[in-house]
């Protein structure tokens, strides 16, 4: 009787956990902020991330990757790994990798990463820093004084 009771109690734990994490995990892949949102504040986030709609405030995605969507209209300052803009940006953009903007993509800021790519018919109104990085680099590095 016992045996039959512990059979019973694992099988449906065994498979309500499959069920359950499946799901769970495939929607945690990308975190999406829809085109029929309005956030405002700041807006943080440990995952990959998608905005389709508007974000007011700033956005914080420092190890993961941002993608503007092509409906997207953000009046915010960006910190992440990555950057996709496919929609329209205002606002200071800081990576640790790269910025890409894409032919619909608008940024209106500056852009502060070690690479920028921009496609045909791409807009881009404010001041590129790419040197930020490896001058951040060279300042960790120790300084060797002159020998005499």
């Amino acid at each position: 009787m016992t045996r039959s009771s512990s059979d019973v109690e694992q099988q449906p734990q065994t498979s309500a956990a499959t069920t359950e994490n499946s799901p769970l995990e495939a929607r945690r892949v990308v975190a999406l902020v829809g085109k029929s949102v309005l956030f405002k504040g700041d807006l943080i986030s440990l995952e990959d991330m998608t905005i389709d709609g508007r974000v007011e405030g700033t956005i914080e995605v420092r190890d993961h990757r941002l993608t503007i969507g092509p409906d997207a209209h953000i009046h915010a300052d960006i910190v992440a790994e990555t950057v996709t803009v496919l929609g329209s940006v205002t606002g200071t953009i800081t990576t640790s990798a790269a910025v890409h903007i894409r032919e619909t993509g608008s940024v209106e800021g500056n852009i502060s990463a070690p690479r920028l790519a921009m496609a045909d018919g791409a807009v881009l109104r404010g001041r590129v820093d790419s040197g930020s990085h490896s001058a951040h680099q060279k300042k960790s590095q120790p300084e060797i004084a002159p020998v005499r």
